[in-house]
């Protein structure tokens, strides 16, 4: 019983001491302001500018179709009952057509803005390892869980001007 009680206690005494160690070596630590950082990427806002272009088309096209929708509408009430038949089948196929071009463009748009936005994180991660190993800091801290951090210690801008740096050469 006295050897369990010794082992126990020198483990525990090798962990304070490691712990201690470990505290000690925590060495310099930074904060990053990532919306900051992804927001002011060129890389975003030039994705953002594409995604922005494409839903323009997608809604001159969807008010295309509307506008023939509301045309046909129109015309229904000046014609004859039989033609009434085949123009109202025509109206409700135009309908079920735009329902499935704006799920079908919804659906698209929202995959490529996920895809871009995954491909930007991780750029952003690469970075931001990248610079933690040659400005020698041992961790980075992204700012929405930290409580305070010194200005000295945020890294913000300096990843920031990295990533558009890199970008802008390619």
């Amino acid at each position: 019983m006295k050897n369990v009680k010794i082992v126990v206690i020198s483990i525990l005494c090798a962990l304070c001491f490691a712990v201690t160690a470990q505290a000690q070596s925590a060495g310099k630590i930074g904060f990053l302001d990532l919306s900051k950082v992804f927001d002011s990427y060129d890389k975003t806002k030039e994705y953002d500018s594409q995604l922005e272009a494409k839903n323009e088309v997608y809604k001159k096209e969807r008010e295309q179709k509307v506008e023939k929708l509301k045309e046909l509408q129109g015309k229904l009430a000046l014609m004859k009952e039989e033609e009434k038949e085949k123009v109202s089948s025509e109206i409700e196929t135009l309908r079920e057509e735009l329902i499935a071009y704006d799920q079908a463009q919804k659906t698209d748009l929202t995959k490529q803005r996920d895809e871009k936005i995954r491909e930007i994180l991780l750029e952003i991660e690469n970075v931001v390892s990248e610079f933690s190993k040659k400005e020698g800091y041992d961790v980075i801290l992204n700012d929405r869980v930290l409580i305070y951090g010194a200005e000295t210690m945020d890294v913000t801008n300096k990843v920031l001007d990295t990533l558009n740096a890199n970008y802008n050469k390619k």
